[in-house]
């Protein structure tokens, strides 16, 4: 009777091994409304990622620093994988990259009270136009005659250079122009206009550090739980609360 307890001890102990989560150590940078400390789930993109994985066998511990240790971090394999990271060919030697899960959208907005019609880049010839300080717009701003780059360090800045006429225009990821007018500048959200210029996407991704075994299971398996979410409405549920929560740019 004791040799078959020990037996029937043994197997639990092992099927419930079998079964466990896998921790999974994954980096990310304040960004909000995408990841930040202070926002409920700490933010759009780390909800999604989070829900995602909650369908796979691993679960996630997301740490939220500067983007600068975030990179290093998951590069040399400290952690597993960055949260939420734009793709780019140099950086796809160090990193697989999953599926994009949220694309970011770029606005370039004007002072409602300049006029004019702006429908493509070239229109901005001569103008300045307010970016951030390191940012990855993935736009050739060299093509656009005489314009000047303002650069700041926060957003904010820029939105500010506007309505004081530092700046005649100012490029953004729409999320989080909208959520720092909704935090800073809500009762002038009124005095900023989008412009019809079309810009690109830039997708989000979990990108898994290539000097972590197992980076490539993680990937498949994050793959194939966001096509589920996608597929049960439950993603689409998450990025719609998101985007109703800070409404109010036209």
């Amino acid at each position: 009777m004791f040799r078959l307890l020990l037996i029937l001890t043994a197997a639990l102990v092992f099927s419930g091994g079998a079964l466990a989560e896998q921790t999974l150590r994954l980096m990310a940078n304040t960004s909000p409304p995408y990841s930040d400390e202070k926002l409920p789930q700490r933010g759009l993109a780390l909800e999604l990622v989070e829900h995602v994985f909650s369908r796979t066998d691993y679960k996630p511990e997301i740490a939220i620093d500067s983007w600068s240790r975030a990179l290093e971090g998951t590069s040399i394999g400290v952690y597993d994988a960055l949260a939420a990271a734009w793709y780019s060919d140099e950086r796809d030697k160090t990193f697989l990259f999953s599926e994009p899960y949220l694309d970011s959208k770029l606005i370039i907005l004007k002072a409602r009270s300049t006029p004019g019609r702006y429908t493509q880049l070239k229109d901005l010839a001569g103008a300045r136009l307010g970016v951030r300080t390191d940012y990855a717009y993935g736009i050739d701003f060299s093509q656009v005659p005489d314009l000047q780059l303002v650069e700041e360090h926060h957003l904010i800045q820029n939105l500010l250079n506007l309505l004081s006429g530092k700046v005649h225009f100012v490029i953004g990821d729409r999320r989080t122009v909208v959520f720092q007018l909704n935090e800073y500048l809500k009762d002038q959200i009124h005095k900023f206009e989008v412009l019809e210029i079309d810009l690109p996407g830039r997708p989000r991704h979990v990108a898994a550090s290539r000097q972590v075994a197992g980076h490539e299971a993680v990937i498949a398996a994050f793959n194939k739980a966001l096509a589920e979410t996608r597929k049960d409405g439950s993603y689409a549920a998450i990025v719609k609360q998101w985007d109703e929560r800070y409404p109010g740019l036209k």
